[in-house]
């Protein structure tokens, strides 16, 4: 697996850009229907939640 170094302003967007739509991630997981995809947004959302605990630690 790779690793990705980013300089503390890359960071700092990238946590931004996390941050503005984790909101609509979970609009979107609320109002889908079907199962399956419903299942892989979780899985994103739950990958979110990590990366922008991460970057704020």
């Amino acid at each position: 697996m790779s690793k990705l170094n980013l300089t503390p302003e890359e960071d700092h967007k990238l946590l931004e850009i996390l941050e503005r739509y984790y909101p609509m991630l979970r609009i979107e997981i609320v109002n889908t229907d079907d199962r399956e995809f419903r299942r892989s947004l979780k899985e994103r959302e739950a990958f979110m939640k990590e990366l922008i605990d991460r970057l704020k630690a």
